[in-house]
């Protein structure tokens, strides 16, 4: 079996050293870059499975580090920062981060998350059958959303919780089954599905006759035409 590797773009000694001994006692490899621009040249020579950032790096930020990976990969990129500002945490989402996990995080979740991305690193390998639910239709071969003429680009994790709404529709999709199914284990911290479908439902509002999503309160989401 190949070796799962690691790249983590950290400009602080103590994270870097503590995460490379929990992913060493794991099995994961690491390599590392202690700023933005050395980061991304380490990610084109190494093409790791998942890469680790920090948003506050010298050099380039981890924001233009994201947008750059972004702009030539789908490689799962995990956010670890000490900014815990709901802002930052959307940006972050919204550029096409996996994950986010605010400084000081647990090293044991950090593994398992690291583990969950990579595991879920391609959803859209082989063709899949659209689905439909009213005038929405979820391509999974183009990562796309069509509502009418409205065509929404989904990055990977929107994706994933719009096909689990859509196959499910009309029923409850609990907050337990989301985590499991789209982030892979199931961790308590939901700020990352919390911002995921406040998204989603800005794509669908503004796009007439979509499907609503709806919260039912303290159990899950409900997608209904």
């Amino acid at each position: 079996m190949t070796q799962l590797t690691a790249l983590i773009i950290e400009d602080e000694p103590s994270y870097v050293d503590a995460v490379g001994s929990a992913l060493n006692r794991e099995g994961i490899g690491l390599e590392t870059a202690d700023d933005g621009r050395q980061g991304l040249i380490r990610f084109r020579e190494t093409r790791p499975d998942v890469v680790l950032l920090d948003l506050m790096l010298p050099g380039l930020s981890g924001i233009d580090v994201l947008k750059r990976i972004r702009a030539e990969s789908e490689v799962p990129v995990i956010v670890l920062s000490a900014k815990d500002a709901e802002a930052d945490v959307v940006l972050a989402l919204e550029l096409g981060a996996d994950d986010y996990l605010t400084k000081p995080y647990s090293l044991r979740e950090l593994v398992a998350r690291i583990r969950a991305v990579a595991r879920r690193g391609g959803v859209a390998d082989t063709e899949e059958a659209v689905l439909v639910v009213g005038d929405a239709v979820l391509d999974p071969n183009r990562y796309q959303l069509r509502v009418g003429e409205a065509v929404f680009d989904l990055p990977r994790k929107e994706f994933e919780v719009m096909r689990l709404l859509m196959g499910r529709a009309g029923r409850i999709v609990p907050r337990p089954d989301l985590l499991e199914e789209v982030w892979g284990i199931g961790w308590d911290d939901s700020k990352s599905l919390d911002q995921h479908i406040r998204r989603l439902r800005r794509k669908l509002e503004s796009a007439a006759g979509a499907p609503v999503i709806t919260t039912v309160r303290g159990v899950g989401y409900r997608l209904q035409a």
